[in-house]
């Protein structure tokens, strides 16, 4: 299957920058959509940030202007500069992609994986 590995999380102060990356790796054929979302104890998973195949790029309102996500197609990776960061963007921040892998010589289905996530800390 597909694994994502993601890096580059911590602790940071107020103002500081922290950037993210994610590595795609297994049998992939081809990657959609690559994203980053992030999640705080009791709440839902949201969205941070999307990319999709051509460069299509979405935020969260709560972050333009602050993050900028980029992928490398020929990598397989995305990542996620994060300035100007909050106490609130505190969370487990989870890599995510979509695609197409080959699972046989002649058989293909489609994917859609998660990272382990990666602990970002802001302190204030």
């Amino acid at each position: 299957q597909v694994q994502l590995v993601e890096s580059g999380g911590g602790l940071v102060q107020a103002g500081g920058s922290l950037k993210l990356s994610c590595a795609a790796s297994g049998s992939i054929v081809s990657i959609n959509d690559m994203g980053w979302y992030r999640q705080v104890p009791g709440n839902e998973r949201e969205l941070v940030a999307g990319v999709t195949a051509t460069g299509g790029t979405n935020y969260a309102d709560s972050v333009k202007g602050r993050f900028t996500i980029s992928r490398d197609n020929a990598k397989n990776t995305v990542h996620l500069q994060m300035n100007s960061l909050q106490p609130e963007d505190t969370a487990v921040y989870y890599c995510n992609a979509g695609g197409v892998v080959r699972k046989s010589f002649s058989y293909y289905e489609h994917f859609n994986s998660w990272g382990q996530g990666t602990q970002v800390t802001v302190s204030s």
